[in-house]
């Protein structure tokens, strides 16, 4: 009895920790990326104001490109001394959040504020929502580090401070919390779930009290679409072919994705920093001949909204050749970004890229009859296809789309589109983007691991499933001795008091392995034993968690 309560006390204490620290978690964070969001809008204002008088005086046009120029030096600079800040950020808050990763949080915090804003100025087609969960995950570490909490609350505290990160930046709270279980951790515990909570919701609160103070609203993302009150069941077969023609954009956009990074990776000349010259000097181009082919891509999904009135345009050509330069444009200049792995994220420019094609699509559905009042819907499918097709996490797409817009109407044909999003996608075997990224970053840090085994008598852990446990990364439980019986692990087994466990991983730090360990289950009954290298390891896939 006297042990049943202790495990109570005991479970009671850490839920309270860490809610208590996510909400920390949540202020910080909300407070941080609100900020860097106002300024993320100042310079894609000042930046397109610039690039407006280039235009007007071309006389000045070789100061621009003499301007990028140097600011690809300094961005290569910059991303030797801080490669952790490389990229969208989605990797290596995923890699963090699974113990696969270890950063500075204070190195990663300044360095992506900074080169992420620093690269919106310059006129890149650059998002702001991956960086934004970067520093929140930063945020979320240097609370736990400042608090002194162990491995597994750190690892629970980056979750709810990316959980936040994101949310403001998209003024989202549910698609935060989604990010946490589709993937961030890829499953659902009661910890996930509080400490995503807890810092979503404290993180929002302070949004909406400090965003009329930096001019950040507190209405949903696209405000520019106008909805039906029905879209009617036909309309998902308009809904089916355009998302059909949007998924094999993503398919293609995938693949060049993966091209450009296998042959920039070949590219050394000056030792690696002229290769960002590369980047800098095309967005100049592409900047030059339209606004909307820089920032991240809002403006050009409000844009293309109805009640917008279809401002956009090219030099005064028609919307359907605006759209289709724009669509080029935009294409290219976002796969060689996050080809050569620039701090800025790829998920809205992704999304406005689906938006323009979904506006392409509507107005040749019109042609054939389609209802105009139609079109705007079609367009927020097109854009959640799109973003499906090469992320492959639906629920986040759907469930973003949704706040973004603040309307359900369109929810049975969005549900169309992701669906034959992610079919297409399989069918040509795309991996999850920022999963295989993550892979090819986790394959460059941890390229000497070692094997090791470390038994582990269970107390902290009575009573749960092994499935329920957040392990360090490449944790495989492959065996359980509970008193003279040998148990087999699986993900549903419940452990109980005094079993004791063989552990074996490949960690990049040892050390934090087994104090993980020992935080999680109980007490370490033998250190880390060497075994062999880890890639000729091969533990029973029944012991995986």
């Amino acid at each position: 009895m006297e042990k049943a309560i202790k495990s109570f006390q005991r479970k009671i204490n850490y839920g309270f920790q860490i809610v208590a620290v996510g909400a920390l978690t949540g202020m910080f964070a909300g407070a941080v990326v609100t900020l860097y969001n106002a300024l993320v809008v100042i310079c894609e204002e000042f930046s397109a104001g610039y690039y407006d008088v280039f235009r007007t005086h071309p006389w000045f046009i070789p100061l621009l490109f003499f301007a990028l120029f140097l600011g690809s030096i300094v961005i290569g600079g910059v991303l030797r001394f801080l490669p952790m800040i490389k990229g969208s950020g989605f990797p290596q808050t995923e890699g963090a959040t699974q113990g696969l990763l270890r950063f500075k949080w204070y190195n990663l915090l300044t360095g992506m504020f900074a080169a992420s804003l620093f690269v919106v100025f310059m006129g890149l087609s650059a998002g702001a929502e991956g960086p934004s969960l970067m520093i929140g995950s930063a945020c979320g570490d240097g609370v736990s580090s400042m608090l002194r909490r162990n491995p597994v609350v750190r690892r629970y505290e980056i979750t709810g401070g990316a959980c936040a990160g994101l949310a403001v930046a998209l003024n989202a709270p549910l698609t935060g919390m989604v990010f946490a279980y589709e993937e961030a951790h890829k499953r659902f515990t009661p910890e996930v779930f509080v400490c995503s909570f807890s810092s979503v919701v404290a993180a929002i609160v302070v949004r909406n009290l400090l965003g009329p103070l930096v001019g950040l609203t507190a209405g949903p993302f696209l405000s520019a679409f106008v909805f039906p009150a029905d879209t009617g069941l036909f309309f998902c077969l308009y809904a089916f072919g355009a998302a059909l023609a949007v998924a094999l954009a993503g398919v293609l956009f995938y693949f060049l994705l993966f091209y450009a990074r296998k042959k920039f990776k070949r590219l050394t000349f000056w030792k690696g920093y002229g290769k960002y010259a590369i980047p800098f000097l095309l967005a100049g181009v592409a900047g030059l001949i339209t606004v909307y082919a820089m920032g991240g891509g809002a403006e050009l999904i409000e844009g293309i909204g109805s009640a917008s009135g279809h401002t956009v345009s090219v030099f005064g050509a028609p919307l359907w050749a605006s759209l289709i330069v724009i669509l080029l444009l935009k294409f290219i200049v976002t796969v060689v970004n996050t080809g050569m792995d620039l701090p800025c994220c790829a998920s809205i420019p992704m999304m406005a890229m689906g938006a323009v094609i979904g506006r392409l699509a509507a107005l040749l559905f019109e042609t054939f009859g389609m209802d105009p009042a139609l079109s705007d819907p079609l367009v927020i499918i097109c854009m959640v296809t799109f973003f499906t097709t090469v992320v492959k996490a639906p629920m986040t797409g759907i469930i973003m789309t949704i706040e973004m817009t603040w309307s359900f109407t369109f929810l049975l044909p969005a549900v169309v589109g992701v669906a034959v999003g992610y079919v297409v996608g399989d069918i040509f075997r795309t991996e999850p983007l920022y999963e295989r990224l993550l892979e090819e970053l986790v394959e460059e840090r941890n390229a000497n691991t070692r094997h090791i085994s470390v038994k582990v008598r269970v107390t902290a852990a009575a009573g749960r499933i092994i499935g329920d446990i957040l392990w360090p990364f490449s944790a495989l439980v492959t065996g359980i001795v509970r008193g003279d019986e040998t148990i087999v692990p699986r993900g549903q087994t419940e452990l109980k008091e005094g079993d004791i466990l063989r552990v074996e991983g490949s960690p990049e730090d040892p050390a934090e392995f087994i104090a993980t360990l020992a935080s999680l289950v109980g007490t370490v009954e033998t250190g880390a034993e060497k075994t062999e290298a880890a890639e000729g390891a091969a533990p029973p896939a029944e012991g995986r968690t």
